[in-house]
């Protein structure tokens, strides 16, 4: 018997339990919307923290990102250095402030609803922008994750087509996005958080550990050794230094884990949660940057043969027994599917509660948005496996790298500046987002490949321009704007809403 294929088994089964357990549960409870999109504001700090750094890492931290060093050298560390940095601060900046501003502003259950309740407008325009760039860029970042899964399937089971194990692994994940909701994904990324952490610290300390392996001897994508690099990082030239910090950037405008922050229990439980996702993702990303290398030292070949983002597959399997490298080797499905459910299930809030309900159906029942948000699930889905079944798209890294520059240069400037700038104006917002969605789109198309440059970068810039010059031109924000503000920044806020 395929004792890999066991432990994959197992392991979908028991996170189809997790989705069915809630589904009924939820029933029972009968919070309709706010529970099947936010969980009812009834996240604990472990479960927020882990579901935001599982959702956040999706089978990139697997696959893309050893697979960039494997393939293009140590220089691509500098992506998971900006990425720590970026989690920080996340968590330090925006985290609690998010889960006051949200309450304050209409008790809001998606990042679209959010934005305009904070600026007391019922111009539904600030909600379908961000609802389409939604619409667009979790469609793309789904894609990298079924690639990943894809991937995988048709590694354990080698007589499936990539199309087919894609097909395969969309339906596990719409299956319990569908029935369990926010609850579900969230619990689900948990497991799938801790599982992740295992499986990626496994492999680099068994490696060392058995292995005989001279780590100052490798050149590592530049002139130079190893051990030369540790003592120059920038050694790895500007750009590799500047678009690796740039994507910490990105943190402050991802609505997967930005709802997250909204759906935690009480504001006073942020500095727990905070705690453990900074621990857990520095471990994550170091334990990558080291199976990138040692992948690299001890693998040349993936380079020659284009497999490198195959490279944690090829050392579970060289390192483990097959019912234990099955288990490890689930960690790409628990990183794929902890970011892809909550990126369908995001989008779906957005579209029923951002689109359709204000714009097309004003008085729809409960039932009717939830059934419509399953709708959209399995329809982002359809659209995202086109995306990764063909065979012009990017690889995983490439579907990332975009998505991500999507949303970080169109939103990140403009939660920012919802939280702490009293003075930002909805036009503003409007402004910012368009403009820094749009540049993406355009750096993509005509200078990426020109300038090198990664273009979440001029994107970001572009949108905290606009947001602040359009917003210092336009009249000054009203009373019931600047009130919103000030209870939500005032001391006595944080008890009223842990009560």
């Amino acid at each position: 018997m395929n004792l890999e294929l066991l432990a994959f088994i197992i392991y979908l089964a028991v996170m189809l339990g997790i989705g069915f357990f809630f589904f009924f549960k939820m029933r029972g409870e009968g919070n309709g919307e706010k529970s099947y999109f936010l969980g009812g504001r009834s996240m604990g700090p472990y479960v927020t923290a882990m579901s935001a750094q599982a959702s956040d890492m999706s089978g990139w931290l697997l696959m893309g990102f050893p697979g960039s060093i494997v393939a293009f050298g140590f220089g691509k560390m500098w992506i998971g250095i900006g990425l720590a940095i970026g989690t920080i601060l996340n968590w330090l900046l925006v985290a609690a402030r998010l889960r006051r501003f949200s309450a304050a502003a209409g008790d809001a259950i998606t990042i679209p609803q959010y934005l305009s309740n904070r600026f007391a407008s019922k111009n539904p325009a600030l909600r379908i922008i961000c609802a389409i760039v939604f619409f667009a860029c979790f469609t793309v970042y789904v894609a990298s994750g079924f690639k990943a899964g894809g991937t995988l399937f048709s590694s354990v089971i080698p007589s499936l087509t990539p199309e087919t194990a894609m097909i395969i692994f969309a339906v596990i994940i719409i299956a319990y996005t569908f029935t369990g909701g926010f609850k579900a994904v969230c619990w689900t990324d948990f497991f799938q958080g801790i599982m992740m952490l295992v499986a990626i610290l496994a492999v680099p300390i068994v490696i060392l550990v058995t292995k005989d392996i001279d780590i100052s001897s490798i050149n590592v994508g530049f002139e130079g050794t190893a051990n030369e690099f540790i003592m120059n990082p920038f050694a790895a030239g500007w750009k590799d230094v500047v678009s690796g910090l740039a994507w910490g950037l990105g943190y402050f405008g991802m609505p997967h884990i930005l709802v997250r922050f909204m759906s935690i229990k009480k504001a006073s439980l942020i500095k727990k949660s905070a705690s453990v996702a900074i621990i857990w993702v520095v471990l994550s990303l170091g334990a990558a940057i080291a199976i990138g290398y040692l992948g690299r030292l001890t693998h040349p070949e993936l380079v020659t043969d284009g497999t490198h983002e195959q490279v944690f597959i090829v050392l579970v399997r060289e390192l483990f027994p097959t019912f234990i490298a099955g288990i490890l080797l689930s960690a790409i499905l628990a990183a794929a599917m902890s970011t892809a459910d909550s990126q369908l299930l995001v989008a779906s809030s957005s579209f029923t509660s951002d689109i359709y309900k204000p714009v097309f159906r004003k008085n729809a029942s409960e039932k009717e948005i939830l059934w419509v948000g399953r709708i959209v699930v399995a329809v982002i889905a359809v659209a995202a496996y086109f995306i990764a079944s063909n065979p012009n798209s990017s690889g995983i890294m490439g579907l990332v790298e975009n998505a991500w520059a999507g949303f970080g240069a169109a939103f990140g400037p403009v939660i920012l500046l919802s939280l702490f700038w009293k003075r930002f104006t909805y036009k503003g917002a409007v402004a910012g987002i368009l403009g820094g969605g749009i540049t993406v789109v355009l750096w993509i198309a005509f200078l990426s490949a020109k300038t090198g440059v990664y273009e979440l970068i001029p994107g970001f810039a572009v949108c905290l321009v606009l947001c602040v010059v359009v917003s210092l031109i336009d009249k000054a924000p009203s009373q019931e704007v600047i009130d919103i503000f000030e209870k939500a920044t005032s001391k006595d806020f944080d008890a009223e809403i842990d009560n």
